[in-house]
């Protein structure tokens, strides 16, 4: 699919925008992301939000899947957080593990700016029939 299309389609990810995460790149089974913290991405002890990470991490997973065009659905998730983060920009970056016509997989990588390691997501997708263009919003 086209990258300038996908990035309009997830641009009308409400929630992404609203937490304030910024799509970098995109193509067909990867896809990157970042997000800078701030005051309202931390949790009661000061540190990132497990939500704030979840959420970088989930678009990424997202518009990788989709990137082929067809409607890909999250069945399964699991997220392990290897270190806090106070303050700065994460990046999460998606990459495809496998594809089949039905189920594909992908590992998240969320780092920090001086690249440490701050959670590693695994996502499986189911892959729709559908077409993702047909679920554009009237006018785009």
């Amino acid at each position: 699919m086209d990258p300038d299309l996908l990035r309009t389609f997830f641009g009308n990810d409400r929630f992404a925008a609203h937490v304030g995460i910024e799509l970098l790149d995109v193509s067909p089974g990867r896809a990157r992301a970042r997000l800078e913290i701030g005051e309202r991405h931390l949790n009661a002890v000061g540190v990132a939000h497990g939500a704030a990470i979840f959420s970088l991490a989930d678009l990424v997973f997202a518009v990788a899947s989709n990137a082929y065009g067809t409607v890909a659905l999250g069945v399964n998730v699991s997220v392990s957080f290897m270190k806090s983060a106070r303050q700065g920009v994460l990046v999460a970056e998606a990459e495809e593990v496998s594809i089949n016509p039905k189920l594909a997989t992908y590992l998240i990588r969320v780092t920090d700016e001086e690249s440490n390691l701050i959670a590693l997501f695994q996502g499986t997708v189911y892959r729709k029939r559908d077409a993702l263009i047909d679920h554009m919003p009237a006018g785009d």
